[in-house]
């Protein structure tokens, strides 16, 4: 079976709900149990992960529904969910961690892990070192014997630097690590994690799956050696996602395979364009085959999604925001994935301390929505138009 036809029908059971096509929204706390037999059953099926409710903290048919299809897209074991991307990111890490460890860290990865890295597990004696992304195999330099995890995300936050999974994968494994990866922006269409290497898969749901910018949920799917310590840290962080959250995100879910293509399309085409400017110093996009990271992207990535950064030469303060100021189509906003396209200006210097940003000019992202693409090219158009008449 297709992906495009698998994420139609992967988590939904209509033969359970008298033949609705989506899942109910279960608004539930308290289960009751009608006799002592009865509850006791409740408790035991939990225990050994049958099937019903016992709390609705615990889970529910409407998260069991969105956990079963992640699950299934990204070819892992079980999935949990929790209230937000960053939510999922930590609640991965905190599964695989205790008092003494070690872990490494990618140092193009997004800002808000970096800061659980520094801020929280260094409270617990957790210490965390930061890696050249494109270190690949040699990796295996900085593993230590109490190197409990690897964090890698490709391409990597605001940076879009491709790391060879595989190769650190196994350095790390030979080590006795785990290997967690944001897979955000490639979504399990088009990165298949377990198939590569990984241990533990984290996505944003807020971004691709839910699609509409409507929604917070972050999901975590892993293999089947690596799940009883997932269970039991999501159990005893209570990090539940509502769901309301989780009905929105499964109806996003069902449509991603087509909205994807148009953002890999638009995407593309926004970015060769934009690399062409003179005022461009070079466009991050992996799947431009300019991109030094083109050739791990094509052999390892199914697809592309609307996200890319560019880097600009200098530039005057009012030249750039020229630019962005007078966007049409474009929103400034931090987030990305749903059917609108944004910009968002950003410094790579303050998130990172392993490599040195090499560049001076202003940097911005792009995420290409679902509008025409040629409406959002003569929109940037435009832009560098007023960027020029600025200079």
């Amino acid at each position: 079976m297709r992906d495009e036809t698998r994420i139609v029908h992967a988590g939904r059971h209509p033969e359970a709900f008298s033949g609705a096509v989506n899942p109910p929204v279960y608004h539930v706390s308290t289960v009751l149990s009608p006799n002592l037999a009865d509850w006791e059953q409740k408790k035991e099926d939990y225990a050994a992960e049958r099937p019903g409710m016992y709390y609705g903290r615990h889970g529910t048919p409407t998260l069991e529904a969105l956990e079963e299809a992640i699950a299934t897209l990204e070819g892992g074991h079980r999935a949990v969910l929790f209230p937000s991307g960053l939510a999922a990111c930590a609640g991965a890490i905190l599964s695989y961690v205790k008092a003494g460890d070690h872990i490494l860290v990618t140092d193009s990865a997004y800002g808000p892990t970096r800061r659980v890295a520094l801020r929280f597990l260094t409270r617990f004696g957790v210490t965390t070192e930061f890696y050249d992304p494109l270190i690949g195999a040699g990796i295996h330099a900085l593993l230590r014997p109490n190197t409990s995890v690897v964090v890698v995300e490709a391409p990597g936050s605001l940076t879009f630097e491709m790391q060879d999974i595989p190769a650190i994968a196994a350095a790390a494994h030979r080590g006795g690590s785990i290997v967690i990866m944001d897979n955000t922006w490639a979504t399990p269409l088009y990165f298949k994690p377990f198939e590569h290497g990984v241990d533990v898969s984290v996505q944003a749901a807020t971004k691709y799956i839910v699609g509409h910018s409507d929604a917070m949920v972050g999901t975590v799917s892993v293999t089947k050696e690596a799940w009883p310590k997932l269970r039991t840290t999501h159990v005893d962080l209570g990090q539940t996602a509502g769901p309301d959250d989780v009905y929105l995100a499964q109806r996003g879910l069902r449509t991603m395979a087509t909205r994807l293509k148009q953002h890999w399309e638009s995407g593309v085409m926004l970015a060769d364009w934009v690399s062409h400017q003179p005022e461009v110093e070079r466009v991050l996009h992996p799947a431009l085959p300019a991109d030094p990271g083109h050739a791990i992207w094509k052999r390892d990535f199914l697809g592309a999604s609307g996200l890319f950064g560019v880097v600009l030469k200098s530039v005057s303060k009012a030249a750039f925001a020229a630019f962005i100021d007078g966007l049409e189509l474009y929103g400034i906003g931090a987030s990305w994935g749903g059917y609108e396209s944004l910009v968002m200006p950003f410094d790579p210097r303050e998130v990172r301390s392993a490599t040195r940003w090499p560049s001076t000019g202003p940097c911005f992202r792009i995420h290409a929505g679902l509008e025409s693409p040629a409406d959002l090219l003569v929109d940037l158009e435009a832009g560098f138009g007023r960027m020029r008449a600025a200079l």
